[in-house]
C-alpha cells in the first residue's frame, strides 16, 4: 500500500522545501529553499536522511497531518512550537513514528516562526531545475508550486518507521536568541558615514509583522545615506541587508528577488541566518560586525553538529489529563494490612 502523509490541515505559508534550487540566479531565479536552514537539516538528520531532504516547512499558521498506508517515521526542529500526538504534548523538537489514523497537530508556540517537518524517506515530487523548493511567488517547486492545503496529499518513497515511542531530539545548537545577529559589513558599506554604520550595529532593530519569505523588515531609528540611496542594480544573497531611502534596513530572505539597487549596508553570516528568520513580529535584535575568519569559523561549528547523528531521549510522560486518568483503573492490585493474602 502506498505510504503517505495526509495534510489535515494547514495554516497560511505551509510549503515544501529542500537546500534550494542554485544556480540559476543569472536568469533572475533564487534558490528558495528553508528560512531556518539549520533546522531544516537537523530535522532530516534525525531520521538518517540527506541533509538537504525535501521537509515541510510551517509557519505560525501551523498544520495537521496523519499518515496512511503504513507507520511513517517524522521528525520536527525549528522553533517553539506546540506539538501534540493525538492530544498528548511533545517537545518542540522530536523524533516518532506517525501511525495511519493517528494526528499530529502543529502550533504556534512561545518563541520562533518556522518549523521544520522531515518524512523518514523521501517525498515522490518532481524536481523542478533540479530543486523541489517551493517559491510560491514563481510558482516553482514543491506540489504545483504552492503553498499544500487541506487534502493534499504526500507520496513518501523508500518510506520507513521512527522510533517506536516518540523521542526528544538532543539539539542545543537550536537554542539560539535572536538578539545579537552577526553580520559582515559590505559591500557598500561605503555608502553610509561612520556614526551611521555605529548606530546600524547599536540598534536595537524590531522585528515587524511585515515579514515574509522574501524578505525581514526592521523597525528603528532610520539611517541617512552619505551617498545617496541608489545604485547600479547587482546581485543579492540570502541575507543582504538594504537600505532604501525610507532609511529602515530590510534583510533579505530565501524569496527575495535576484537583484536591487539600494546599497546593502552588511550581510547576515550564514549560521545566523535562521537565527534571525525565527524571530517573531517584536523580536529585538543588534547586529554585531565580524570579520570572515569569525564568519567561517561560525560556518565549521554548525557543520560539526550536524557531522554525526542526533542524539535522543526518551520521554516521560507526566502530562495525564483527568478524562486520560478517569478512564484508568488506578486502584486495582492495592491492599492494606487487614486484608492482605495470607
Amino acid at each position: 500500500m502506498t505510504l503517505r502523509l495526509s495534510i489535515l490541515s494547514a495554516g497560511p505559508g505551509v510549503t515544501l522545501q529542500d537546500g534550494g534550487r542554485h544556480g540559476y540566479l543569472r536568469y533572475g531565479i533564487t534558490a528558495a529553499g528553508p528560512m531556518d536552514p539549520l533546522a531544516h537539516a537537523t530535522a532530516n538528520r534525525a531520521l538518517g536522511n540527506p541533509l538537504a531532504t525535501t521537509a515541510l516547512e510551517v509557519s505560525l499558521g501551523g498544520v495537521e497531518v496523519t499518515a496512511e498506508g503504513g507507520p511513517l517515521g517524522i521528525a520536527l526542529a525549528g522553533g517553539e512550537f506546540r506539538i501534540s500526538l493525538d492530544g498528548a504534548p511533545l517537545p518542540p523538537a522530536c523524533a516518532l513514528t506517525l501511525h495511519p489514523g493517528s494526528h499530529l497537530v502543529v502550533r504556534a508556540g512561545r518563541a520562533g516562526a518556522w518549523v521544520y517537518l522531515a518524512a523518514a524517506g523521501r517525498f515522490d515530487l518532481a524536481p523542478t531545475l533540479g530543486s523541489t523548493a517551493t517559491h510560491t511567488r514563481s510558482g516553482f517547486g514543491g506540489l504545483d508550486g504552492r503553498a499544500l492545503r487541506a487534502g493534499d496529499r504526500l507520496t513518501i518513497a523508500e518510506g520507513r518507521p521512527g522510533p517506536a515511542d516518540p523521542h526528544a531530539l538532543v539539539a542545543p545548537w537550536l537554542v539560539r536568541p535572536p538578539e545579537e545577529i552577526r553580520v559582515v559589513l559590505g559591500p557598500q558599506d561605503d555608502f553610509f558615514s561612520e556614526d551611521q554604520i555605529a548606530a546600524f550595529l547599536a540598534g536595537p532593530w524590531t522585528v515587524t509583522t511585515k515579514g515574509d519569505r522574501m524578505a525581514c523588515f526592521l523597525d528603528g531609528t532610520p539611517l541617512t545615506h552619505a551617498k545617496g540611496y541608489n545604485i547600479v542594480s547587482d546581485g543579492i544573497a540570502m541575507g543582504a541587508i538594504q537600505v532604501p531611502g525610507e532609511g529602515w534596513p530590510i534583510v533579505l530572505m530565501a524569496d527575495r528577488q535576484s537583484t536591487g539597487g539600494y546599497p546593502k549596508i552588511a550581510t547576515v553570516i550564514g549560521p545566523d541566518l535562521g537565527r534571525l528568520a525565527q524571530g517573531q513580529g517584536g523580536t529585538r535584535i543588534r547586529f554585531r560586525a565580524v570579520d570572515r575568519a569569525e564568519a567561517l569559523a561560525a560556518r565549521r561549528s554548525e557543520a560539526q553538529a550536524l557531522a554525526g547523528p542526533v542524539a535522543m531521549e526518551p520521554l516521560i510522560r507526566t502530562d495525564f489529563s483527568a478524562e486520560f486518568l478517569l478512564g484508568r483503573n488506578l486502584i486495582g492490585g492495592v491492599v492494606d494490612g487487614a486484608h492482605a493474602p495470607p
